[in-house]
Order: structure tokens, then C-alpha cells, then sequence
């Protein structure tokens, strides 16, 4: 508690609260969440590669699916129903030793359908997924 004095003996209370320590306090805290804010920021981990575009060996057999703009699910050429793709992947992974499957989707398909189909392929025990677009064209 502060006390003024009017000069003598006579003292009476202060009634004006010093802000200065709160100030003090404040940016301080101020300044340590500005340091800490965009630490707690989480992103997805990506590395990415800083090599030229690769093709794939067109010597090896590629598992591609194909989603139309109908939903329908095609493994190469053959038409699957949605509900045994994570079977029929399962299966096709018994004759082949990579692990990765290439999405070519239409670009009108919902992207929550791409997700489910995503989600069955990681179901099946395919870690490795790619999606396959087109490339932007080339200004002259």
C-alpha cells in the first residue's frame, strides 16, 4: 500500500494503483508468446526432392487406379466395385513386390471420395501412394 505525506506528520493512503509492474509484466508475456506462437504451429512433414522430374521405368508393372468422374474405381483396365478394393488390392499385392499405387483421378471427382479411397488403400498395406496430374502447359 502507498502512502503520500503533505509534509508534517500527517500521512494518508494513496489511491492511484502503479501500472508501471503491470505494464512491465505484460510485455513481457507479450513478447514470449510472440517467440512461441508460430513454434506450435504444426504443419504436415514433407521433404521435398530438389531433383528434375523422373519417369517411371515403364519396364515395371505399375499399380494405377483409376477414378472417373462417375466414381467408378478401375485397377489398369479392370472395373472394381468400391466396397472389395481393399480385398482386390490386398490380393494384387501378393504378385507384386512394390509397395505404392498411383491415384488418376478426374479432376471433377469429390476430393472426400479420393480420401476414402485413399483410406482403403492404406488398408490394404500399400504405404506409398502417388497422384498422378497433368502437367501445366508451357508458355511461349
Amino acid at each position: 500500500m502507498a502512502f503520500s505525506s503533505n509534509g508534517g506528520d500527517h500521512r494518508s493512503v494513496m489511491g492511484d494503483i502503479n501500472v508501471t509492474p503491470l505494464v512491465d509484466v505484460m510485455l513481457v508475456l507479450l513478447i514470449i508468446f510472440m517467440i512461441t506462437t508460430p513454434l506450435l504451429e504444426q504443419g504436415v512433414p514433407i521433404d521435398l526432392p530438389q531433383t528434375k522430374t523422373t519417369s517411371i521405368d515403364p519396364t515395371e508393372k505399375q499399380m494405377v487406379l483409376i477414378i472417373t468422374k462417375n466414381k467408378d474405381v478401375f485397377l489398369g483396365k479392370e472395373k472394381l466395385k468400391y466396397e472389395n478394393l481393399e480385398k482386390t488390392l490386398h490380393q494384387a499385392l501378393l504378385t507384386t513386390k512394390r509397395r505404392e499405387v498411383f491415384i488418376r483421378a478426374d479432376k471433377m471427382v469429390e476430393y472426400g471420395f479420393v480420401a476414402e479411397v485413399m483410406a482403403s488403400i492404406k488398408s490394404a498395406g500399400i504405404t506409398r501412394i502417388g497422384l498422378v496430374t497433368e502437367p501445366l502447359p508451357t508458355r511461349r
